[in-house]
């Protein structure tokens, strides 16, 4: 459902007359599928710390702190084509990744009130998902274990634009309609994932992508606090 907009509302986030169309939410969802980086996970201080090491060891240019702001406001393609990653390298970087990431877990923690928030969607009897690119067994230990059983499907090691097919994976293990499930993320690219598989898409201001590239692309909803998700999507 859609419901037209006055064309001088201005979206909050990024003051532009952005949000002609308005995405009405199918409340409640029966499904949550989270991101874990950069939503769940606060883990944006430790991407940028080591990436300028993984630039070196596969050949792609540094980034310098002055630009870091900039990239965020990108789409996954274009952070690529500035920073000249061939796609072909991207499974052996997401890979080194993924290990290096095994390696520092214990400096990984979740952003404060993820707890809270997962007990009271599981509470509410939302099924919650984990849709992410990162490993499982990172995850599940950053997680925690009593977070970690609260959901009730995982499907992780997603290749960066492959998304799409893990949702609908996550769709069909869960007996869920696209319908009835909202991707939380806080990437463009989650966004586009989500979109292109039917879902209902909640962006999180709090993680990688900024609040107002977000805004830009028309989320159904915007997070400006962790707080909120239980209430506006239950």
């Amino acid at each position: 459902m859609l419901r037209t907009l006055a064309p001088d509302r201005l979206c909050r986030h990024c003051g532009a007359n952005l949000c002609l169309w308005d995405r009405v939410p199918s409340l409640p969802y029966k499904l949550a599928i989270f991101d874990f980086d950069g939503t769940l996970a606060d883990s944006l201080p430790w991407f940028q710390e080591v990436i300028n090491g993984v630039a070196v060891r596969y050949g792609f240019r540094t980034v310098e702190e002055s630009e870091i702001e900039a990239l965020r406001r990108c789409d996954a393609r274009e952070i690529m084509r500035r920073l000249e990653v061939p796609m072909w390298k991207l499974p052996m970087i997401g890979r080194h990744m993924k290990a290096m990431m095994a390696r520092d877990i214990g400096r990984i923690t979740l952003f404060a009130g993820v707890d809270a928030m997962l007990r009271d969607l599981a509470e509410r009897g939302v099924t919650l998902a984990v849709v992410s690119s990162n490993a499982e067994a990172n995850v599940r230990r950053v997680l925690g274990p009593e977070n970690a059983a609260l959901i009730g499907c995982y499907e992780c090691g997603a290749a960066i634009f492959g998304k799409r097919s893990k949702f609908a994976k996550v769709l069909r293990r869960c007996g869920v309609g696209p319908a009835e499930a909202i991707c939380i993320g806080d990437e463009i690219r989650d966004l586009e994932a989500a979109r292109a598989a039917g879902i209902d898409f909640g962006g999180v201001t709090w993680g990688y992508a900024t609040a107002d590239a977000l805004a830009a692309r028309k989320p159904t909803l915007l997070f400006d606090r962790i707080g909120d998700v239980a209430a506006r999507i239950a």
